[in-house]
């Protein structure tokens, strides 16, 4: 078994894979690149002759007509070289902030110094997950980001620890660099990591264990792969790559996740070698807007539907009731993100509220045409409109 179908039963032959990995791979025009500080660091410090390696592939592909993003983790790591603190002193949050303010500048030049030798032009863009909560903001990043392709210039990104704290944090570049990709409608997400790809089991116990290289939808089967693989950024390291490539594939984009270290590994990848994992893209593409709704903002409460209300959102595409609501949790304004779950707690969609938690506890249960009784007026019939409305 090479690679895994949706339902595990049915694998992709390893020519069918490969065939639609460097089909992808030709048509991809615009690229995500996350590189992790597992491949960035080693016992010195910043390792700058993976940055090295890194501008000369990602010089290949702006050399090749392509447009390039990188997320970029790596300034914790620069500042502790800088001011030479040891990996196994402890440090607080405030501490890790001050070394990502020491570290940021430094890593910006090693990366400088490197595309420089490649004749290429690199910027830095900061962001906290603030940043594309807001949606005139998140449309100025994709503005941004495009200005700086118009230039010729490759963006390089990472999540703004100096200033970010718990509710502005995207938890990781993992999750930023999926967000990234499908801010900007990327066609392709390639995660390097210390891993070379998934497998159906652990190879150090598993004697039948085998790689997987191509993946046509991420499952839970999927997801539990992440165990069967040994990297010092330990299994949730892991997930959260498949979590990003799982979110990349619902944009429309498609995802490879490998050994970052290897040399020349992006050109390897485009000339057709079967390395890694790939994730296809989702059949059914989620428009930009409510890629933002549903994946980018923080919820700020939950709605708990009844049977017929989650039957009309997920099989019909209708706006959501006060009729078909059963509970109502949380403190939410109007424009707010709210999930809604059935009886049993399962996520079924998210979407923009029109009214707030109050007002939504009073109505809920009642007929569209009782709003106005119940609450002295009333702007919408329905609790959330099916264009803001996403299914999860």
């Amino acid at each position: 078994m090479t690679a895994l179908d949706e339902s595990l039963q049915e694998p992709i032959s390893l020519e069918e894979g490969l065939y639609l990995r460097q089909n992808y791979f030709d048509q991809a025009k615009r690229i995500v690149v996350k590189v992790g500080s597992a491949v960035l660091t080693d016992d010195h410090g910043v390792n700058t002759s993976v940055i090295a390696n890194i501008a000369r592939d990602l010089s290949f592909l702006t050399n090749s007509g392509r447009e390039v993003i990188l997320v970029s983790s790596g300034a914790v790591a620069a500042g502790k070289r800088k001011i030479s603190i040891a990996d196994d002193v402890e440090i607080g949050l405030v501490e890790k902030q001050a070394l990502a303010a020491i570290g940021q500048p430094s890593l910006m030049r090693f990366y400088e110094k490197a595309f420089a030798e490649c004749e290429q032009n690199v910027a830095q863009v900061l962001l906290t997950h603030s940043d594309l909560e807001s949606r005139s903001r998140y449309l100025r990043v994709r503005s941004t980001i495009l200005a700086l392709f118009r230039f010729d210039t490759i963006p390089i990104l990472n999540e703004n620890d100096t200033v970010a704290v718990e509710e502005l944090r995207f938890g990781d570049n993992d999750t930023l660099a999926a967000h990234i990709a499908n801010l900007i409608e990327a066609d392709m997400f390639i995660c390097l990591t210390d891993v070379v790809g998934l497998y159906t089991a652990n190879p150090q116990t598993d004697p039948s264990a085998r790689p997987v290289y191509t993946v046509s939808k991420v499952t839970r089967e999927i997801e539990d792969m992440a165990g069967n693989v040994k990297s010092s950024l330990g299994t949730g390291g892991m997930q959260s790559k498949i979590r990003a490539a799982k979110l990349v594939a619902t944009g429309g984009g498609s995802s490879f996740i490998g050994p970052g270290r290897r040399d020349s590994i992006i050109q390897h990848l485009f000339s057709g070698e079967m390395v890694g994992t790939f994730f296809l893209p989702a059949a059914n593409k989620v428009k930009p807007r409510k890629q933002w709704i549903g994946h980018v903002l923080h919820p700020k409460g939950r709605l708990v539907l009844d049977e017929g209300a989650c039957r009309a959102i997920r099989d019909r595409g209708c706006s959501l009731l006060p009729s078909g609501i059963k509970e109502v949790s949380g403190t939410f304004g109007v424009g707010d993100a709210v999930q809604c779950v059935d009886s049993d707690g399962q996520l079924i969609a998210a979407g923009l509220i029109n009214y707030n938690s109050v007002d939504v506890d009073l109505i809920k249960q009642h007929h569209s045409d009782d709003i106005k009784n119940l609450l002295g007026m009333k702007d919408y019939d329905e609790v959330i409109h099916r264009d803001n409305l996403v299914l999860l």
